[in-house]
């Protein structure tokens, strides 16, 4: 069998209405096949999600809301085409990627499902999700404690893992759906071919990833496994991630300003469940 990073992938990112996925709407969603020897599908959405959104939302994807209402799909008719699209690439066996896939775009999309199929996700696509790569849990996995870049770039977000693989970042077109849906399946092409390269032969900034037992080698836990495989060791990473985040804000010595004694942080992964205090309707 092939190793993971070269077989056919669908990239999936949406933008959406605000930043968390049990209140936000998609706004614009792409749904792209790469990779595998074959030709690149694209298909793309842009959707009126029907509320208004948050400013922070707007400055970041510029999709105002009056350009969605008159040029989007109205949400009643996109989200159960995107949710069939997403079901038959599932079907078909082909993983999902994206980056921050399952801590925000599939509960996202999960949750526009329940809202408007009044079904979860894995109730549409008729399975659970169990073949998922998701670059921002392979990348804190395999090169991990990254400092943030400035003020305003995070350690793990798009850009930095992007650029960290060595890939160009063009900022006027981030921050688009299909942009970074590409950048997400290129992203996860370069981590692979990392990991499946002789750990001699890895470029030299993972020969520096070490802490005081020594060198890091955790590419090597990305190699030579399928990807059913490669999205069970994702479950586990993410879930240690979380708790460690948590022990990191309860502890007032490590967390300083942002310490919070009483931090929950979920690592499920790649579906949360819903917080007790919604149902999954209207937010």
């Amino acid at each position: 069998m092939k190793p993971w990073h070269v077989q056919r992938m669908a990239a999936l990112d949406f933008e959406s209405s605000d930043k968390d996925p049990e209140t936000a709407r998609i706004v614009s969603c792409a749904l792209i096949l790469v990779g595998g020897g074959l030709p690149t599908d694209t298909r793309t959405w842009l959707v009126n999600p029907g509320i208004k959104q948050e400013p922070g939302a707007i400055a970041v994807h510029k999709l105002t809301d009056e350009h969605l209402a008159e040029h989007g799909t109205p949400a009643e008719q996109a989200i159960p085409e995107i949710a069939k699209s997403v079901a038959e690439v599932v079907a078909g066996g082909t993983p999902l990627v994206g980056h921050n896939l399952g801590s925000y775009d599939l509960n996202l999309l999960d949750r526009e499902c329940r809202r408007h199929l009044g079904d979860s996700l894995e109730g549409i696509v008729r399975q659970p999700l169990s073949r998922v790569i998701d670059t921002m849990v392979l990348d804190k996995h395999a090169a991990p404690y990254r400092r943030r870049v400035s003020e305003t770039q995070g350690p793990y977000q798009m850009r930095t893992t992007a650029e960290t693989y060595g890939l160009a970042w063009d900022e006027d077109a981030a921050h688009g759906a299909e942009y970074d849906a590409l950048q997400s399946a290129r992203a996860a092409y370069r981590i692979g071919a990392i990991a499946h390269t002789r750990p001699e032969d890895r470029p030299e900034w993972v020969h520096q990833l070490r802490n005081r037992r020594g060198p890091y080698d955790r590419f090597n836990d990305l190699a030579f496994v399928d990807v059913e495989e490669l999205h069970r060791r994702q479950v586990v990473w993410a879930r240690d991630d979380a708790a460690s985040y948590e022990r990191w804000l309860r502890d007032p010595v490590k967390s300083g300003d942002k310490h919070d004694p009483n931090a929950v942080i979920d690592g499920t992964w790649p579906l949360r469940p819903i917080p007790a205090q919604r149902d999954g309707g209207e937010a």
